[in-house]
């Protein structure tokens, strides 16, 4: 497997499909792949894996709804523009 935006989405549909999330789940691999980029340039590069695994479980816990998703978002990509400044 490479690492084509293709490639990376059919990633995401099949590990989705696995962990038996619901099918009009939507995820966006850029953004994902945008915060993981900030955390690894903001914080340190394996603060990455950790940043979108607790945004993801922080959504989770907080309701799962698309507003909960795009507030761990926004409140994890605060603290690592805070971590680069």
């Amino acid at each position: 497997m490479t690492d084509t935006p293709a490639d990376l989405d059919a990633w995401a549909a099949k590990l989705a499909a696995a962990l038996r999330l619901p099918d009009d789940v939507e995820i966006d691999v850029p953004a994902v792949l945008d915060l993981a980029r900030d955390a690894a340039h903001g914080v340190a590069r394996p603060a990455a894996p950790l940043t979108t695994f607790l945004v993801g479980l922080a959504a989770g816990l907080g309701g799962a709804s698309p507003d909960d998703l795009a507030r761990s978002f926004e409140t994890a990509r605060q603290l690592a523009a805070a971590e680069q400044a």
